[in-house]
């Protein structure tokens, strides 16, 4: 009988470990390099991300006007999209497995809410990133003076016809569509099953950025990354960039949260698991 139950125990055991959740504050961070080196990384990342891409939309833009020649010229929306999830493929590859390749204040704020980051270092990847958007779109416009200002810098703005709310509620879903593609291609229980998943996982997430490009162009711009959006309003500094500029951090970081949410208590059930231990605790 006592086989038997140990291998009944042993058929229902994790094959997995989920790491312990990350402290909320953690000074002893500060004091690391490794801590420094992810912070330099999610900055270089977010400046090549934003150089890039802002400069793919600024040359869509000159090669399609009319004034040129060939309205029909350029990109078009298409490679735009594959730009920044390109973009954002190859980056979280390469930064992974040194700072986790956030690359996006909305991220980082989901990954903070499921524990899987510190405060500390949750504010300071934030600024890195902003700071690194900021630099990375002042050389798009060092290097295109004749065109940046007057295809509009690359700025997010709510486009004509489209109300705040359509704008809000767009920035919500395709952040969340994209931190829910995080959270699940990061997910340790799905590592540990599929051996192939830590290997593919920068692929569906580069994909949810191209997919949510493609839907979302034609009435934000695509924000769903709250740095790409303030450095490209910082540099670009005019009135129709700051408008709805609020839209651009409210939605994402409302996006990042039910994603954080969906996964960690509903596909996780991290409050029946807790609920679960509670009850076993107080029987013993």
């Amino acid at each position: 009988m006592a086989k038997e139950s140990s291998e009944h125990g042993s058929f229902h055991s994790k094959d997995y470990q989920d790491p312990p959740p990350a402290p909320l504050f953690d000074a002893v961070e500060l004091i690391k390099w490794s801590f420094y080196r992810a912070l330099i990384a999610e900055f270089i990342a977010t400046l090549l991300f934003l150089y890039i891409t802002v400069l793919t939309v600024i040359g869509y833009k000159s090669q399609s006007d009319p004034k040129n020649g060939d309205a029909c010229a350029g990109v078009g929306i298409l490679g735009i999209a594959w730009a920044f999830g390109g973009m954002i493929f190859i980056l979280v590859y390469c930064t992974a497995g040194i700072s986790g390749g956030h690359i996006n204040p909305a991220v980082t704020f989901g990954l903070f809410l499921a524990r899987k980051v510190s405060m500390v270092r949750a504010v300071m990847y934030m600024v890195a990133q902003c700071l690194g958007a900021i630099c990375g779109v002042a050389l798009v416009r060092a290097f295109q003076k004749s065109y940046y200002t007057r295809y509009g810098g690359g700025a997010n703005r709510l486009a004509a016809g489209y109300s705040t709310g359509t704008g809000l509620a767009a920035e919500i879903i395709g952040t969340f569509v994209l931190v829910y593609t995080v959270f699940s291609a990061t997910d340790p229980k799905r590592n540990a099953r599929d051996s192939h998943v830590p290997v593919l996982a920068p692929l569906p997430i580069g994909f949810a950025v191209f997919m949510v490009h493609l839907a979302t162009i034609p009435i934000t711009g695509t924000g769903i990354n709250p740095a790409r959006s303030l450095g490209a309003a910082v540099i670009f500094n005019e009135n129709i960039a700051w408008d709805d500029h609020w839209i651009f951090w409210v939605g994402p970081f409302i996006g990042a949260a039910i994603a954080a949410f969906y996964h960690q208590f509903i596909l996780r059930a991290g409050a029946v698991k807790a609920l679960g231990s509670f009850r076993s605790q107080t029987h013993v």
